[in-house]
């Protein structure tokens, strides 16, 4: 063996070695990456789940309360003030336009913003102490 094979044998180890690295980091990346994809579809279904509970949920409390409302002014109708059947038509408005089955919707934040804004204002204007807790919802992070 003269000396220029022995370089090519030793560079041959390094290589090898070398190649031995980057074949376990490949393979290592491309299993972490669709283990990535399985548990990140996974998590977001949970989160998607979670959220659009909560969501439906407010509106349905929202409903209810528009119902109930409009089932006072059938039995009174001078029961509310003008200011407040406007209120509450427009809140029952603005439920029947939320997007429920277009999540992706840009207006849904706007929608229930609006909502939200109209229960305040009918709740004051009726004098009720009347409040949507909602579902459990994590507890504040204090700094």
């Amino acid at each position: 063996m003269d000396s220029h094979e022995t370089n090519n044998s030793i560079e041959d180890i390094f290589d090898s070695s070398l190649n031995l690295e980057e074949t376990h980091f490949k393979e290592g990346y491309d299993e972490g990456y669709t283990h990535g994809l399985t548990s990140g579809k996974e998590e977001g279904r949970q989160v998607g789940l979670k959220f659009g509970f909560e969501t439906g949920e407010e509106l349905g409390f929202y409903k209810g309360c528009v119902d109930v409302w409009n089932s006072a002014i059938l039995v009174d109708p001078k029961r509310f003030s003008a200011r407040v059947q406007k209120g509450i038509k427009q809140m029952d408005e603005l439920i029947e336009k939320y997007p429920v089955t277009d999540p992706e919707n840009e207006s849904i934040q706007e929608i229930m913003e609006a909502l939200r804004v109209k229960f305040r204002v009918i709740r004051a204007a009726l004098g009720v102490k009347l409040g949507y807790d909602g579902y459990p919802k994590p507890k504040e992070i204090e700094f």
